[in-house]
């Protein structure tokens, strides 16, 4: 019984990871790995990663916890927005001119992206592809 639960569990989870974005993949596999291990030991390890790489997934870059400090931080900064036609949305690429990329502030733990603010919204982006992989509404 236990064994079939694990193995519906593990299947869900995969599935639902597959399916989804890889910006938080990777980082909510591990915690979700970590904490599962931490209450049901290896079994545990397996689902949580499995769920955890779904949700962590779901929650985007910045995760529920920083995504709101992150929003605040940028309206704070008050930085120009760059008005563009393009859709603000996640796989967008920003023009080579215009947009003005700024460092993520090491509080966010974010290395690897910008971030810039197009139609008034703060987007993260990869430096060297210009790719909006989050909007922060």
């Amino acid at each position: 019984m236990r064994a079939k639960l694990a193995t519906i569990l593990i299947t869900v989870g995969i599935g639902m990871a597959a399916s989804a974005h890889a910006q938080g993949l990777q980082r909510g596999a591990q915690e979700g790995a970590a904490r599962g291990e931490e209450m049901a030991g290896p079994l545990g390890a397996v689902v949580g990663g499995a769920i955890g790489a779904a949700v962590g997934t779901a929650n985007g870059i910045l995760g529920i916890d920083r995504r709101e400090r992150f929003r605040i931080y940028a309206r704070a900064e008050r930085r120009p927005s760059f008005v563009s036609r393009l859709p603000v949305r996640v796989g967008t690429v920003l023009p080579d001119e215009g947009p003005v990329y700024y460092d993520v502030p090491r509080e966010f733990e974010l290395k690897g992206y910008n971030y810039t603010i197009v139609n008034d919204h703060p987007v993260l982006v990869e430096p060297g592809t210009r790719r909006i992989v989050e909007v922060i509404d």
